[in-house]
């Protein structure tokens, strides 16, 4: 293990997601496991850069595993895209005396760091934090279990009156470019159909396969759509399609929205969370730099930067048979 590293910083950017309360905990607790100095930075990538540091110890985390969202706050760095910007938070580290760089969130959070390390050498580790789920090289990322809990017990309620009414919904879940969510707790709520930004159903099709559920006895419908789908302009648009061509049902729409950030995360994601956390300051202390933390067939993993944003998300094939054959 080396010695050269003696203080680490962590941080959250981009979109928060239940369970990053619980990494910084453990970031910061296996800090003070190996007799390390941790450092909290406030707002992501643009406290970076306004020097928004914070000395941390493992008190300073207590109560914090169950909350969701992100008490070290999150935001967007405009700034932090400009060399000037980077090489300003560069010098706000090194006038900290900070060794190291945990961050926390999606791929765009991955992407400036990998820059920043490339520019000036600075030992970096990634953990995965969105509740889309569409970061390569891990199988989960975390806040995406609890989004999914989120969204179910959302579809079921839906559902209560979609059957008192005879009511058709359309149900618009996160995902701009990714559908794990829409997929997953599609199947999970039983939804009629999935619409999703990976395959393009097309309006047409989807009006005929209502018009047989409708055919097969169903009296009431839900269809769950990823806010990054292409079947229609938006939301509105493709209700009001299905409205000109199927008369059988009336059709209401329900975008759940930010609520699939918010909550308590789940039991998954804390552990999840937390032994990501543990991990990134261990591979800091093994040296390694410029990587995000994951998990695949529940083993740790190590996946450079280059590998998790790549963005070439991958459906999984065998779920979409699932959600056809289970929708008859």
């Amino acid at each position: 293990m080396t010695t050269a590293i003696k203080r680490i910083a962590v941080l959250t950017s981009g979109g928060d997601a239940p369970g990053m309360n619980a990494a910084i905990r453990a970031v910061v607790r296996c800090c003070a496991y190996h007799k390390l100095e941790s450092v909290g930075v406030f707002r992501g990538l643009q406290g970076l850069i306004d020097g928004d540091f914070k000395a941390l110890g493992p008190r300073s985390v207590k109560n914090i595993i169950n909350r969701g969202g992100t008490f070290l706050k999150s935001a967007r760095s405009q700034e932090f895209r400009t060399s000037e910007g980077r090489h300003k938070a560069y010098e706000n580290l090194k006038e900290a005396k900070i060794d190291a760089l945990v961050v926390i969130g999606g791929d765009g959070t991955f992407t400036g760091a990998s820059v920043f390390n490339q520019e000036f050498n600075f030992p970096i580790v990634g953990i995965p934090g969105t509740i889309d789920n569409d970061i390569n090289g891990t199988d989960f990322c975390i806040g995406y279990d609890t989004a999914l809990n989120t969204v179910v017990e959302a579809i079921d309620k839906i559902r209560d009156t979609a059957n008192s009414h005879n009511r058709l919904f359309l149900v618009e879940v996160m995902g701009r470019d990714a559908g794990d969510i829409a997929l997953n707790a599609g199947i999970g709520a039983g939804a009629e159909e999935i619409l999703i930004p990976e395959q393009n159903m097309g309006k047409d099709r989807l009006v005929a396969s209502l018009k047989r559920s409708k055919k097969s006895g169903k009296t009431s419908s839900i269809v769950v759509v990823a806010e990054g789908d292409q079947i229609g302009k938006n939301i509105m648009g493709l209700a009001e399609y299905i409205r000109e061509n199927l008369n059988e049902y009336e059709v209401k729409v329900t975008v759940l929205g930010h609520i699939q950030r918010g909550g308590a995360p789940s039991c998954f994601d804390r552990v999840l969370a937390s032994r990501l956390g543990v991990a990134a300051v261990d591979a800091l202390l093994a040296e390694k730099r410029d990587v995000m933390i994951g998990v695949s067939n529940k083993k740790i993993v190590i996946v450079p930067f280059s590998e998790a944003i790549k963005g070439d998300n991958e459906i999984d094939l065998d779920l979409i048979r699932v959600a056809d054959i289970t929708s008859v």
